[in-house]
């Protein structure tokens, strides 16, 4: 059996292979998106939810955390009582932004001395974290307004901003590790697509069903290869972000790879249920991009899932790029364990399982 399917993969490996235009389709467009990618790419966020931590008892306490109240730009989620409250909150996106109030803000505005207000931003998503603080600004800003109106001329508060995940906000911090997934999926899905669809446009796919080899034994060498290819181009990616982009990749690489190796089982699935239905090559990759951008764009690549319809947000259960970003970014910039990631992990491994299923009944009904 064994035997059977290497000499299947290799075939495979020789198909996909043996054309420079295939070999330069698996490697240098990748890598072309990637700097693209990582030089040009910029998104927005308009959902700010942010929590206080006020240590100060004061009236003028209140009147700040009062105009973020009135902003609508902002929306608090939570009192925090404690310091130990900050980290788990930001760890959890439970907020993108935490204001902090000392416990002599009231009195050092009283007095005429310089009081600051810490801010806590969730510096992940650094474009995010850049708009969340000049939003912030621009309300302290209209309170120290109406404070020097008020009190004639007495010194503003002043802020002092802290960003976590990401201290220097580095766009290439966010986007990039969602790219090793997003160009994972598309050489993974290419490949896989166009496996059967190629053996039934080159008159060969009915050669194979008088082979010795099973059903199930020529699924698995039709997969196989994708899988390897997959695991390849996502080191490659990976490799690239960390060593030429200098993203920090701070998680264990077992994690990371955990993630890699569900998503790709994932992605073998969905593209042998494409190319079990295509019955040319042209149908395959049609299938393959009908796919990938809806699958892209429910992700929460480029917009955040929490701010899309009720709707919307119950179809990207289905979509594995939805769960991989999340063990991506989570690996890179915050070096999540591996057990808090279990909630992603197995969405990717019961999508992968039942993808699988579907592709070899898909291709056992269409063999005979």
């Amino acid at each position: 059996m064994f035997k059977r399917i290497f000499a299947l993969m290799i075939k495979e490996f020789q198909a996909l292979l043996k054309d420079k235009r295939s070999r330069f389709v698996l490697i240098i467009p990748p890598l072309v998106q990637l700097m693209v990618f990582g030089y040009a790419a910029t998104f927005d966020l308009k959902h700010v939810p942010y929590a206080v931590f006020n240590e100060d008892t004061g009236a003028i306490s209140r009147d700040m955390i009062a105009a973020f109240h009135g902003s609508p730009s902002f929306h608090e989620t939570m009192q925090i009582n404690h310091n130990s409250e900050i980290a788990p909150l930001l760890d959890s996106k439970g907020a993108l932004l935490i204001i902090h109030i000392g416990p002599r803000f009231s009195a050092d505005m009283l007095s005429g001395r310089p009081a600051p207000v810490q801010f806590l931003v969730d510096g992940r998503n650094s474009n995010t974290a850049l708009l969340i603080v000049n939003y912030a600004q621009e309300i302290v800003n209209r309170f120290n307004n109406d404070w020097v109106t008020n009190n004639g001329g007495a010194p503003p508060a002043h802020i002092v901003t802290r960003a976590w995940f990401n201290p220097n906000l580095e766009s290439r911090w966010f986007f990039l590790p969602g790219i090793v997934g997003l160009l994972t999926l598309l050489v993974t899905i290419l490949v896989t697509a166009l496996s059967v669809a190629r053996e039934r446009e080159q008159g060969t796919f009915d050669q194979l069903l008088v082979t010795p080899l099973h059903p199930a034994e020529i699924l698995i060498g039709k997969a196989l290869p994708g899988f390897l290819i997959g695991i390849v181009e996502a080191s490659l990616i990976v490799l690239v972000t960390v060593l030429w982009f200098k993203v920090p990749l701070l998680g264990s690489l077992l994690t990371l790879y955990t993630g890699v190796l569900l998503f790709l089982l994932s992605a073998v699935g969905i593209g042998l249920m494409i190319s079990s239905l295509a019955v040319t090559q042209q149908q395959g990759m049609l299938g393959a991009f009908f796919f990938m951008v809806p699958a892209i764009i429910l992700s929460g690549f480029a917009t955040p899932i929490r701010n899309m319809p009720q709707l919307v947000q119950y179809l990207t259960l289905l979509n594995p790029m939805r769960y991989f970003l999340v063990v991506l970014r989570g690996v890179f910039l915050e070096g999540t364990p591996f057990h808090l990631l279990i909630p992603q992990l197995w969405p990717l491994a019961l999508i992968g399982l039942v993808t699988l299923v579907i592709a070899g009944w898909l291709f056992r009904h269409r063999m005979y």
